[in-house]
């Protein structure tokens, strides 16, 4: 059986994925229903944007991630697969299609999430809060979960979605520092903690995630599950990174799903109330679990 620890020759050759990572194509009902209801609003979905592996899991049970703010990325991190250039001009009546497609579907949790929009003076932060407002009055007994950019650090634009109370507050950290140049070179590990932590402080529910086997070692991981905790991160999710094409990195290593029960149990041991931990765990993935724990 191939070494899982095996790494993969940095020469933009896309790894063969092992058995645990093969995931079946979408053709169920469920999926057929949130396609049709998605693309009737003329929505986005990180589950298609971005290749998620589970997007035919969440569909088929009738749930989805909706991305606003467009599906182009003024930011262009080398291990995502939206697209970046210039986006279009915002679409305002958006946030109102969101929450018709949240009561259609009949959600009783959503994410909403988004491209970064650097190009925006709020970074989009006010449409975040105008979504938040739309789905809880069209749907009351929904509990809204968002997973933000980093707003480039803004207090005024954290203030707004904050105030607008999200459920559970997201924003990914997405690797180890040492990594942030080559992965993400736009972002900045220690503004991503002071997100989190700002959000924290105002008393909301903060969830973060990161990938796994672009490099990084066992004393990193530690490391930033460590400083997660400083900030008052409640709850993580950690998932294997998958090169979405040629063009993006590559992966270094596949780690093994009994590694990942390991660093769960590691990670509730530092003190997380709810953790996510496997070869195709998303940020979204199960969402609703954490709100339960």
């Amino acid at each position: 059986m191939e070494d899982s620890r095996e790494r993969a020759e940095a020469t933009g050759r896309r790894a063969r994925k092992p058995s645990w990572l093969k995931v079946k194509v979408p053709l169920g009902g469920g999926f057929s229903r949130v396609r049709k209801i998605v693309d009737g609003q003329h929505l986005h979905t990180v589950c298609e944007d971005a290749r998620c592996p589970n997007m035919d899991e969440c569909w088929n049970r009738g749930t989805a991630t909706f991305m606003i703010l467009g599906d182009v990325c003024t930011r262009n991190c080398r291990f995502c697969a939206v697209q970046a250039g210039k986006p279009s001009p915002l679409d305002m009546d958006e946030p109102q299609r969101v929450a018709q497609a949240v009561r259609e579907l009949g959600l009783r949790h959503v994410v909403i999430t988004s491209v970064t929009r650097d190009d925006l003076a709020d970074g989009g932060a006010g449409v975040f809060a105008e979504t938040i407002r739309r789905v809880r009055e069209y749907v009351t007994h929904c509990t809204v979960e968002i997973l933000v950019p980093d707003f480039q650090g803004s207090p005024a634009s954290l203030r707004l979605v904050c105030e607008a109370k999200p459920n559970l507050f997201g924003h990914n950290v997405e690797t180890v520092p040492r990594l942030y140049p080559r992965v993400r070179p736009q972002a900045d590990y220690r503004r991503s903690l002071s997100v989190l932590r700002y959000a924290a402080e105002e008393g909301l529910w903060v969830k973060s995630g990161f990938m796994v086997g672009l490099g990084e070692t066992e004393e990193e991981i530690l490391a930033l599950l460590e400083d997660l905790r400083e900030a008052e991160v409640e709850v993580v999710t950690i998932g294997q990174y998958l090169q979405p094409t040629k063009d993006h990195l590559p992966v270094q290593r596949f780690m093994h799903p009994e590694e990942f029960d390991a660093w769960k149990s590691k990670a509730l041991g530092l003190g997380f109330r709810s953790v996510e931990a496997g070869p195709l765990v998303r940020s979204s993935y199960r969402a609703d679990s954490a709100l339960c724990a």
